[in-house]
């Protein structure tokens, strides 16, 4: 190109005309945001799906509220009239298309047994559940993790010993080991208290102590799973050519297994995790019946007896929008662990 072909401008008028390579950070995001907008369009249909299926199985059930709330010496005349002011005499698809227009626009309905807004109730045990659910998340992913690194780098007894208590973590109930837990740690020594919740704005030591029985009780299955995956992910990047090849050229210890074995382990691991938190979700309820929590636990076990379908519907809505958020989170840290996940 002659200096006579240049535009006006000359070169700097070029370099302006030449399209702009985006930046670096709105690319590395991209994938982020795509496993967002694919799990919130999954969440959509698995709302409808968990809703509808049970609506049915509490619905097809022996005995309805009409029959909770009279008893079983009321007359057939009484139950008949409370059915039908229920609209329980309702075609079950007509019962369901109603519940399910007021759950679109945000309206739950209000408990059959007390009146009282489903919002209402769902939201003001849901911290108790919720600090439950938070805390045996993060025992399961903190020291599931630091076991695991321990275990793999240690190795010899250490790693019998997990192995043993993975055995045993997956095979003891979390509602018999938080039986367990009280008759040692609450009746037998007196450290802890056995039952109840404080709640944190009242008193953030009493919370907390409150809230260290039953989250071990719930946390001690998936602690056991996180370790030993996190352990033998671990050993099989250790034994890998990379590592190998690291270890030759001088790299230090730390940055091995921190750099490399545990980013390498990562997936493995938060693959786990991310099963075991949708198994603490179900396992909440029969802890929170354990410990007197007055959590969504309890209410649900309240709600099945009586048969309060707008409660049971609410909860299942709640617990359904945690599990979607745990494996939202699991989707993330894959494209954060992952470096072809974020070129991709």
């Amino acid at each position: 190109m002659t200096t006579s072909s240049l535009p006006r401008g000359g070169v700097n008028e070029i370099v302006r005309a030449a399209p702009r390579r985006r930046p670096r950070r709105l690319l590395a995001n991209q994938p982020v945001l795509r496993a967002v907008l694919n799990r919130l369009l999954v969440a959509i249909p698995l709302l409808f799906v968990v809703t509808l299926l049970s609506f049915l199985l509490v619905s097809l059930t022996p005995g309805d509220a009409a029959r909770a709330i009279l008893g079983d010496q009321a007359s057939a005349d009484a139950y008949d009239s409370l059915r039908h002011e229920l609209r329980l005499d309702q075609p079950l698809f007509t019962q369901y298309t109603d519940w399910l227009g007021k759950a679109i626009t945000g309206d739950l309905g209000t408990s059959i047994f007390t009146g009282e807004d489903v919002t209402h109730m769902v939201t003001e045990r849901l911290p108790v559940t919720l600090s439950l659910l938070v805390g045996a998340l993060l025992v399961t992913a903190i020291l599931g993790t630091l076991l695991g690194i321990i275990s793999a780098v240690r190795g010899g007894v250490l790693g019998r010993i997990l192995d043993s208590f993975s055995l045993v973590g997956q095979a003891v109930p979390a509602f018999w080991a938080g039986a367990i837990l009280i008759a040692v740690f609450a009746v037998a020594l007196r450290w802890l208290p056995p039952t109840g919740y404080v709640p944190l704005e009242k008193s953030p030591g009493e919370w907390l102590r409150a809230l260290i029985l039953p989250v071990v009780a719930l946390s001690i299955g998936g602690l056991a799973s996180v370790a030993r995956q996190t352990r033998d992910a671990m050993l099989e990047a250790f034994s890998s050519e990379y590592v190998r090849a690291a270890r030759a050229s001088g790299v230090s210890t730390r940055s091995i297994i921190f750099r490399h074995a545990l980013k390498n382990a990562g997936t493995r691991a938060v693959t786990v995790f991310g099963l075991m938190a949708v198994g603490l979700v179900g396992g909440t309820v029969l802890v929170e019946a354990v410990f007197a929590l007055p959590g969504l636990g309890s209410l649900t076990v309240n709600a099945v007896v009586q048969h309060d379908i707008p409660v049971i519907q609410g909860i299942v809505i709640y617990f359904t929008i945690m599990v979607v958020l745990i494996n939202l989170l699991v989707d993330v840290s894959y494209v954060w662990i992952n470096p072809k996940a974020r070129t991709s």
